[in-house]
């Protein structure tokens, strides 16, 4: 059957209207996971915030102690951050719907890079975070509050050492996504795994110049921030080299499948 050429192609809306309900449907699903691990943490939101803050109140001079500078921040604080540790534990599963959606427009080989590179960046992004809770957050809180000027009593708002903490938690869990910005570059040409290994210099430079910028001004904390990265970006460039070395055969072996079939 002929197609006049104002008439749309009724393949293509009816593909594109698809893919936007499952879309709909995916963000939905997410969203209620979300909720449905909110729910119970709201009832416990007052013990997480203290679960957050040990790190600091446990290096707190003695007789002091957090204070709520806002009527409401008592209530608003552990309520933001049992939203908060709601998305992050149901973090696996939408990322499991993005995954879901976009899969299906990838190649094979295509699929068989991603799957690893995705499920990494996401266990790299909690080790990061695990990280800062369990040694960077009691040092550097020991060396602030060692540092505390004659006369000056340190009590921290709680909304400002929740804004504080979540900072620090993002900024070391994108650090430690170091390994796979560095194979992503290296595999899709960007950037060549001979340039990144002469460039260690720069990068290491680099590192400490960002982890400055994210970290309190102590060498304490930028050091803990800059050498695991220096030491994922080692990493990244084997992983890199690696996975450049078995291109060749896995391109072959693909050529060999196509021309079989």
């Amino acid at each position: 059957m002929s197609q006049s050429p104002g008439e749309p192609e009724p393949l293509a809306e009816g593909t594109l209207i698809s893919h936007l309900l499952e879309l709909r449907e995916r963000l939905l699903r997410a969203l209620i996971a979300i909720f449905i691990v909110f729910v119970p943490l709201v009832f416990f939101s007052n013990d997480l915030f203290t679960l957050v803050a040990r790190p600091l109140i446990e290096k707190l001079p003695e007789g002091t102690s957090l204070i709520a500078t806002s009527v409401v921040a008592p209530f608003m604080t552990p309520l933001k951050l049992a939203l908060i540790a709601a998305i992050f534990v149901a973090m696996p599963y939408v990322l499991y719907q993005v995954w879901g959606f976009v899969a299906p427009g990838l190649y094979r080989r295509e699929k068989r890079f991603a799957l690893p590179l995705f499920a990494s960046s996401v266990v790299l992004f909690y080790i990061g975070v695990a990280f800062a809770y369990f040694i960077v957050f009691p040092l550097m809180f020991g060396f602030l509050t060692t540092t505390t000027p004659e006369g000056v009593l340190m009590m921290t708002d709680i909304s400002s050492y929740l804004d504080f903490t979540l900072l620090l938690f993002f900024a070391f869990g994108i650090a430690f996504e170091v390994p796979i910005a560095v194979v992503l570059l290296a595999s899709t040409g960007l950037v060549k795994v001979e340039t990144l290994q002469k460039n260690r210099g720069y990068v290491l430079l680099g590192i400490f110049v960002v982890a400055a910028f994210l970290t309190p001004p102590d060498a304490i904390s930028q050091s803990f921030m800059a050498v695991p990265m220096y030491i994922l970006y080692e990493l990244g460039i084997l992983f890199a080299r690696y996975l450049a070395r078995n291109r060749p055969t896995e391109a072959a072996t693909q050529e060999t499948a196509e021309s079989g079939e």
